[in-house]
């Protein structure tokens, strides 16, 4: 059982998705509870992928290959956590605010959240706060995270915390933020409850606001 989710554990690491498939489609077969695979395997590999990240080891596009071969685990694990008792972390509704276009750091804030356990509901780029507000209403969402690269789209953060608030759903969501341009001071101005200057610390804040 150790080898199993260790070479699991290592799959991710080392960013191979075909070998994380299979290490995870072998865990399964020899009778291993699923949540055991995501808790001591994928989630300590993506915890281990953010300790490296964060000491300079990886960079951003380790963490991406070893995000996309969690994912690939996660896409074969998914069906047995479903129809077993398991329960996400939190749900999250994210996207890329209004006007802008640019979506790998939210892609891989998403793959790393998911990683983490969290139910992710991507709802892409050029996001509008009616967007928003209609995914947290119909998802049952608890948290919204926010990403723009540009200094022109930022303010639309505001806007869409601000259609939240006159939607009457502000208070049932925790508001996460980050992206190039931002800081934790005007993530506080705009009224978001946290911001994230990377994918690895976007986990840290999304396990806090969720009472982690």
């Amino acid at each position: 059982m150790e080898s199993q989710l260790q070479s699991i554990f290592d799959s991710i690491l080392e960013g191979n998705a075909e070998s994380t498939k299979q290490g995870v489609s072998t865990a399964l077969d020899a009778g291993l509870d699923p949540s055991l695979i995501l808790n001591e395997a994928m989630i300590k590999a993506m915890g281990e992928v953010g300790r490296l990240f964060e000491e300079g080891e990886y960079f951003v596009p380790e963490m991406l290959i070893s995000a996309r071969a969690m994912q690939a685990g996660l896409a074969i694990l998914k069906p047995k956590l479903v129809s077993g008792n398991y329960k996400p972390l939190g749900k999250v509704v994210i996207g890329t605010v209004k006007g802008d276009l640019h979506d790998i750091g939210k892609n891989l804030v998403s793959m790393m959240l998911e990683g983490a356990a969290f139910e992710i509901v991507d709802l892409g780029t050029d996001v509008t706060p009616e967007k928003f507000v209609e995914a947290v209403k119909t998802t049952g969402a608890n948290i919204v995270a926010m990403s723009a690269l540009l200094t022109t789209t930022m303010s639309n953060m505001k806007v869409t915390i601000e259609a939240l608030k006159t939607a009457g759903i502000r208070d049932s969501v925790k508001i996460m933020v980050g992206g190039a341009p931002l800081t934790d001071n005007y993530a506080h101005e705009i009224g978001a409850d946290g911001y994230a200057p990377d994918a690895s610390r976007s986990v840290v804040l999304a396990r806090s606001l969720a009472g982690m």
